[in-house]
């Protein structure tokens, strides 16, 4: 009876040992996927410049350097932009030759290590793409949000947002094709940015609570000038415009929705975003149950466009089933529930958040048949 006892008590103790350690090694890889890191692009797909000669840049071959379209390329201290794949250039089997449209900053050499990012633009509107601005504090409720703000002539207002490893500069993209359509943008920072104040765990919410600096500022927008507001959001940054426009008190002035990569499937996100970050694919589970527990994201808070019957303005869905961070199945799902209010406009071939990277003439072209009818 005694050995029997003994065993028992020997298994439990190793398996309550096994629990703890899952525990933390489940918040570890939960900590890892959810801490932001401002204005630096997504781990993974890291590549090695191969050669640099004029106007054009071999890299390593892998799916994110055969990826159609414009991107910025990142190394520390130095900052690219690349165009597409050149064709008809062989540079061998492990090796793709791209144009090289410029270089911001920095050298490029053999052997520096780069990522591809859809961040083309470095810097401010102003001496990125000579568009005046003013630089805005909108007051939220964690303390000052920094923001740009490019004045235009009409009174409905875009209020952009990026997502997951990007800043500010990520929307600039999409700038000088609301600028020529004279729409004021309000480029907002929010909680964890540089320059705004940290959440109060140090975690990203996933837009769960982040949203509440959106709506603050539509509150901005409204105060100074604005009769209505579009919501423009990027993975991250297209949760908090549905969230904003599930619970603000001034959802009754958003006139519509742009949604480009939206994280839907949270849980997929955070597997995403863990595994990305190095966290053994055993241990993915662990991180989500974890992430869930570390942020209040429990499964009784339904996901963001879980209910399509909430919307009640037009929606423009723009994403790829090339995304491997949040899939598209749900922005398909959310577009087929209501065909009357939201338009699907789909893009091969594009990584998460760079759905104009890889096509901006139709991306922009879906964009103004959107937009016009709401301007």
């Amino acid at each position: 009876m005694r050995t029997a006892t003994a065993t028992a008590a020997a298994v439990t103790t190793t398996l309550l040992g096994a629990g703890a350690a899952a525990v933390v090694i489940g918040r570890h890889a939960a900590d890892a996927a959810l801490r932001p890191e401002p204005g630096r692009p997504l781990p993974g797909g890291r590549l090695s410049v191969h050669s640099v000669a004029e106007g054009r840049i071999t890299l390593t071959r892998s799916l994110a350097s055969l990826r159609p379209g414009t991107y910025g390329l990142v190394a520390p201290g130095a900052h690219a932009v690349v165009g597409p794949v050149v064709p008809g250039a062989d540079p061998g089997p492990d090796a793709v030759v791209r144009r090289l449209v410029s270089v911001g900053h920095g050298t490029l050499a053999p052997g520096t290590r780069v990522s591809l990012t859809p961040q083309v633009y470095v810097g401010n509107p102003r001496t990125a793409l000579g568009l005046d601005h003013a630089d805005v504090d909108v007051p939220g409720e964690l303390g000052a949000l920094p923001a740009w703000f490019l004045p235009a002539a009409r009174d409905t207002w875009v209020i952009t947002v990026h997502g997951l490893g990007a800043g500010r500069e990520h929307p600039m993209v999409v700038m000088p094709f609301l600028h020529r359509h004279q729409l004021p943008v309000l480029d907002l920072g929010y909680r964890g940015d540089l320059g705004a104040p940290a959440s109060p765990d140090g975690l990203g919410h996933l837009g769960e609570s982040e949203w509440r600096d959106l709506d603050a500022a539509i509150r901005y927008a409204l105060r100074y000038g604005a009769r209505r507001v579009i919501l423009y959001g990027w993975s991250t940054g297209a949760t908090m415009a549905l969230r904003a426009f599930e619970r603000s008190p001034l959802a009754h002035r958003i006139s519509g929705l742009v949604l480009d990569s939206p994280v839907l499937d949270r849980d997929a996100t955070l597997r995403g975003l863990a595994a990305a970050r190095g966290v053994p694919r055993v241990v993915l589970p662990l991180a989500v149950r974890a992430a869930e527990g570390l942020t209040g994201l429990r499964a009784a808070h339904r996901p963001a466009g879980a209910d399509p019957t909430v919307l009640r303005v037009p929606v423009l869905i723009v994403h790829g089933p090339d995304d491997s961070l949040a899939p598209w199945g749900p922005s398909r799902a959310l577009a087929a529930a209501r065909p009357d209010l939201v338009t699907l406009h789909t893009v091969a071939g594009a990584g998460h958040g760079a759905m104009w990277n890889a096509d901006p003439a139709g991306y922009e072209e879906a964009l103004r048949r959107f937009l016009t009818p709401l301007m």
